[in-house]
């Protein structure tokens, strides 16, 4: 057993020098990421909104709620959304940072009063918890707005009113998704390109097929590459993550040590898939055609670059199985909603199996030559 974790820890020590000593390496491990992250981060770290992205959910039948909810359609100020008509679809749009808020017309709203014969009601804003001055600043211009109406029609009486709740969840900014997906694609650069440009080449130098001579295991040689690029990948993405909390300003809710955790099942799962496709490839005229049906179908379909929400169901359905989907999907829950692993159980299920999958082959397929 020593000889087999001296064997271990000293080829993760090559390993990891031999990435740190090729500028190369280091540039698309470390720094090529980091070129995405502020070209998307750019893109959607600020927002220039000069409106609030609503949803007006008309519950009334009154003439006046259906005037009300025209002219509310009309001001620059609202950005209405058409298809949000109703709350649970409204607090699901609030979440992914799609509305900033939701506006109710209760049933009686704008209904005549019994005796005073005039219209009354109150419209309710609902929003976030990250969200509060969206929502708080929504209620004062409806407010304002109520203000007039009443004076039109009675003076003084407060007919129409305004009261904002604030949902438990949180919403995610699209730099919030963003930045999960980015964290994705670095982990592809670091566990699949890795190993798909490394081996062919040592295979080309016969520097594999020396090491078949020895008593080296092919466990240990795998299990020295998987400790060399989790200290490489966490080098990485502590980068990005240093990057987007003082540039971007990333608020992390969840907890650091269960992240950490997470990064680390994840590489190790990512890596098997490069382990394979390198093990088993002759050359690189083998490696990158393989390693590019394997990778663009995930970089595309897993949320790397934009939600899969956005995707039709039946591609979101398939989508979730792949095995980078459950990788960023568990990195997001994290660092937005804090989610914790008893939360991310189905996530954890799914990595789980594929890395049983990824590994298998991978020792079934690998070559020395």
């Amino acid at each position: 057993m020593k000889r087999s974790f001296y064997t271990i820890s000293t080829f993760a020590r090559i390993n990891t020098r031999r990435f740190f000593r090729d500028r190369l390496s280091i540039f698309f491990g470390i720094l090529f990421p980091l070129i995405f992250l502020f070209v998307f981060g750019g893109i959607f770290g600020q927002s220039n909104d000069v409106s609030f992205r609503v949803a007006v959910i008309n519950n009334s039948s009154s003439e006046f709620a259906k005037d009300f909810t025209k002219n509310l359609k009309k001001q620059k100020v609202f950005d209405v959304d058409a298809e949000a008509t109703r709350l649970d679809a409204a607090k699901e749009k609030m979440t992914r940072s799609q509305l900033d808020a939701a506006i109710v017309l209760p049933k009686d709203f704008g209904t005549p009063n019994a005796k005073t014969k005039l219209p009354e009601g109150n419209a309710k804003v609902y929003y976030t918890q990250n969200n509060e001055q969206a929502g708080q600043t929504l209620s004062s211009l409806l407010e304002g707005s109520f203000k007039t109406i009443n004076e039109n029609l009675t003076g003084s009486v407060d007919l129409f009113t305004v009261s904002g709740e604030q949902l438990k969840n949180k919403s995610l900014s699209p730099f919030d998704y963003t930045f999960s997906g980015l964290l994705g694609f670095s982990l592809l650069g670091i566990g699949i390109f890795g190993p798909v440009n490394v081996f062919p080449e040592l295979k080309k130098q016969g520097i594999l097929r020396r090491l078949s001579t020895t008593p080296l295991k092919v466990w240990e040689y795998f299990s020295s590459i998987a400790i060399s690029q989790t200290i490489i990948g966490l080098v990485s993405l502590a980068v990005m993550f240093g990057v987007a909390i003082t540039v971007f300003d990333l608020n992390i809710a969840g907890n650091f040590l269960e992240l950490i955790g997470f990064l680390i099942f994840s590489i190790v799962l990512v890596l098997g898939i490069g382990l394979a496709i390198g093990g088993w490839a002759k050359n690189e005229r083998q490696a990158a055609p393989l390693s590019n049906i394997v990778v663009f179908p995930m970089m595309f379909l897993s949320g790397t670059f934009f939600p899969r929400f956005l995707m039709p169901e039946w591609l979101q359905n398939a989508s979730a199985f792949l095995p980078l989907t459950p990788v960023i999907d568990g990195i997001r829950l994290i660092i937005t909603e804090g989610a914790h692993y008893v939360a991310l159980l189905p996530q954890l299920g799914l990595m789980a199996a594929w890395m049983v999958v990824v590994y298998v082959v991978a020792f079934r397929v690998f070559r020395w030559e």
